[in-house]
């Protein structure tokens, strides 16, 4: 076979997109959408707690399927298994807190150990956590599974900083928006690229909790009031055009190496 070939065989079979700019901004719009939408579909729209949670865990179920069925990334199918697990992993937390009494502390360092023990399995099984690298079954199962709980545990966090440490909405965005950036620089700094990537992608969702909460709470608890319905149809537009530009992309690509195969 061919060098070059084989070389776009095995990036082809990565199950992640590239990390790009595009990636941040939908990823953080993910997370806002997590948090808004959890409470549009609870509480807006009446299902209701469990049910919304039932709901959400089994659209989760088969989108996760479906996700680690495919062979290559495609882009709607996997930022469409990204915004639910956002959703259900607000839900975890959500229910943590208000269903069973536990401390915003309790829970972020619970998942936070979570998070610890998936990386190291992941590591002492795989020897690497770089998501260049999920080209298995197994890989992509630790890479879920690890996403899974920074979404708690972000939404467990942010939650605990404006909320329980009176940080606020503003204040709560611009912290972690801050450590976002301070980790960006730290990457452009020379720092390992597969750390900061997870310190950011873990800050993303705090970020995005306290975003939402930003955008929906009524102005006379510090926040703008526009709502959770309003605030999630905007970022899933965004989220859907963004998304949907990609994926055209994406197809594109693969027709152009389908009709020019390299021998």
């Amino acid at each position: 076979m061919n060098p070059l070939h084989e070389g776009r065989a095995g990036a082809w079979l990565v199950k992640v997109p590239q990390i790009t700019l595009a990636f941040w901004i939908v990823k953080i719009l993910c997370t806002t959408v997590g948090e808004t939408g959890a409470d549009f579909l609870a509480v807006d729209a009446g299902l209701g707690q469990g049910p919304t949670r039932a709901i959400m865990a089994a659209l989760l179920a088969a989108a996760l399927a479906a996700q680690m069925r495919s062979r290559s990334y495609t882009p709607w199918l996997y930022w469409l298994t990204v915004v639910l697990v956002s959703i259900v992993g607000t839900q975890i937390t959500d229910l943590m807190t208000d269903g069973l009494g536990i401390s915003l502390y309790a829970s972020t360092s619970a998942f936070a150990l979570l998070l610890a023990l998936i990386f190291a399995v992941w590591w002492q099984v795989e020897r690497t956590l770089s998501i260049h690298d999920i080209k298995t079954p197994r890989r992509e199962a630790f890479y879920w599974a690890a996403i899974l709980c920074t979404f708690a545990m972000g939404t467990a966090a942010g939650d605990l900083a404006t909320e329980a440490l009176h940080l606020g909405f503003t204040r709560g965005a611009l912290v972690f928006g801050g450590l976002i950036a301070l980790t960006w620089l730290a990457w452009r700094m020379g720092a390992d690229a597969v750390l900061t990537f997870w310190i950011a992608y873990i800050l993303t969702r705090p970020f995005g909790a306290a975003l939402g909460d930003l955008l929906t709470q009524a102005k006379t608890y510090g926040g703008l009031g526009m709502g959770a319905m309003w605030t999630s149809a905007l970022f899933l537009s965004v989220i859907v055009l963004l998304v949907g530009v990609e994926q055209y992309g994406h197809a594109g690509h693969a027709g152009r190496d389908a009709a020019h195969p390299a021998h």
